[in-house]
């Protein structure tokens, strides 16, 4: 084997990860047998007079078992990310056609005739109220929940106007409000939907697709029923 300059052992590791970021193909497994050869070919020609100092030649191969031991690392994580992803996305698939309750001002009245949800209620008041609005913002009816502690209060509209008679199936604004010394507050409410469809996204984000109501992230859902 022809003689190759006086390279150290750094200079080979280096040249070894200038391989591993993208060398010319791309491939990681030639950067590793390229490191070895010129390992070797540096101890077989290096100079007797100054041979290659024992620690340092020790740190070098430390440092390349360290660079194979985080590309197996990353690439074993990768496998587990990968496994998740698909785990949740098979676990979100089993909830189509089931209701969650996610948060929301807008129900849907279906065939059932009923919308129903829960109101986030931060202290406790003495008077609670539930206004149904249709599409044109047209109250349709009025609630009265009465007293009730902090915490989530349930509530559901059968679908009728006051009068009793019942209204056309769709969508309606539910507005929930509070009353305390300062005022009425108008309060969070959370609306139950039928889950229609499941989307995954590129970066691994999994959507629920709600009949009627839209989209919203697998996250955001706070009850399955």
């Amino acid at each position: 084997m022809s003689a190759i300059n006086a390279t150290d052992a750094s200079d080979v590791l280096s040249q070894y990860q200038l391989k591993q970021q993208g060398g010319a193909d791309g491939n990681s497994e030639l950067g590793r047998n390229e490191f070895m050869e010129l390992m070797l070919a540096q101890l077989k020609n290096q100079n007797p007079l100054e041979p290659q100092d024992n620690g340092e030649f020790i740190s070098q191969l430390a440092q390349f078992s360290s660079l194979e031991e985080m590309q197996k690392l990353s690439g074993t994580v990768d496998d587990v990310v990968g496994q998740f992803r698909s785990t949740q996305a098979l676990q979100a698939s089993a909830m189509v056609g089931k209701t969650v309750l996610a948060p929301s001002s807008v129900g849907i009245l279906g065939a059932d005739g009923e919308i129903s949800g829960t109101i986030a209620v931060p202290a406790s008041t003495g008077g609670m109220r539930l206004s149904v609005q249709n599409q044109a913002g047209e109250l349709v009816r009025q609630i009265d929940l009465g007293s009730s502690p902090a915490g989530m209060k349930s509530f559901s509209w059968d679908g009728q106007d006051g009068n009793g008679n019942p209204l056309p199936p769709g969508p309606y604004r539910i507005v929930a409000e509070a009353s305390y010394p300062g005022g009425t507050q108008q309060l969070g409410t959370m609306v139950s939907a039928n889950v229609d469809s499941v989307s995954l996204g590129q970066n691994g984000s999994i959507t629920l697709n709600l009949a009627g109501m839209g989209s919203i992230a697998l996250s955001d859902v706070k009850q399955i029923n």
